[in-house]
């Protein structure tokens, strides 16, 4: 996994945006309930339906071709 490591974060010790989000405390309420499905949850989603959910969208979408094909499985099953 990449990204920075909490410890090399803890180790600046000067004020910079990485040092407050690791040592602060976030203001206001969450909202209730569960949270929003976002565009990537309904992605994984669609690929279910057309059962090519095992398969990376992200690998995928970089075959042009194939993620054409994929879309145009997906708008099938919405257009009736």
């Amino acid at each position: 996994m990449g990204g920075v490591c909490g410890t090399c974060v803890a180790r600046v010790w000067d004020m910079r945006g990485t040092y407050k989000v690791l040592t602060g405390k976030p203001e206001g309420k969450r909202s209730h309930g569960r949270p929003r499905r976002g565009w990537e949850d309904n992605i994984k989603m669609d690929l279910q339906e057309v059962r090519w959910g095992d398969m990376d969208w992200i690998d995928m979408v970089q075959d042009r071709n194939m993620w054409r094909d994929v879309l145009n499985a997906v708008m099938k099953l919405r257009i009736p």
